[in-house]
């Protein structure tokens, strides 16, 4: 049974079962669009080996970009917090925008105007069909919750899995602390 619904600005926490998609595998995705239609999320704590000046060499950031997810990888996106500085940019939910106007944001980095925190950078982005999420979240891929963290983009990607598994509690709590290679247990 699903006991929160997936919506703008919630989170989804793939569950422990995940183990063979490497994609999906630990993640916390934000979720920046949900309706009849589409889902459409961000995966928060994949850091890649990129920094935005790799990616995008005019721009003077040395941000680190993260993976979003496995549709069109070969492209940047990104999701901020100051949105009086970055023109025409969705709301997502409580602080959260999506996208915006790049050439501000370009201006914005090489000025080094915006701080590590204000702003997350994407390759790729995860996606979902109509009915493809909840169909997932029947079979327990993931659960929802709530984005209880003050600034996401200042979590530790290392540990939001764990924590939020904790938070949840039961059995979680047992998964929570197993090692990435459950082989290894």
């Amino acid at each position: 049974m699903i006991s929160l619904q997936p919506e703008k600005g919630r989170l989804l926490i793939a569950e422990p079962s995940i183990l063979n998609d490497t994609s999906f595998k630990r993640s916390i995705i934000l979720l920046t669009e949900h309706n009849k239609n589409s889902s459409i999320g961000f995966i928060l704590n994949k850091p890649l080996n990129f920094k935005v000046n790799d990616l995008v060499p005019e721009i003077d950031c040395l941000f680190t970009v993260y993976q979003g997810g496995p549709v069109e990888q070969d492209n940047l996106y990104f999701v901020h917090k100051v949105p009086d500085l970055i023109p025409d940019s969705i709301e997502v939910a409580n602080g959260i925008f999506w996208g915006g106007n790049f050439d501000s944001l370009k201006d914005l980095l090489n000025n080094q105007s915006l701080e590590n925190d204000d702003i997350r950078f994407f390759l790729g982005y995860s996606g979902w069909e109509i009915g493809q999420l909840h169909e997932e979240l029947q079979t327990n891929s993931w659960f929802v919750s709530e984005n209880d963290f003050p600034n996401i983009f200042a979590a530790d990607n290392s540990s939001i899995w764990k924590n939020k598994l904790l938070q949840k509690g039961g059995k979680y709590k047992i998964w929570a602390n197993a090692p990435n290679n459950i082989q290894l247990n």
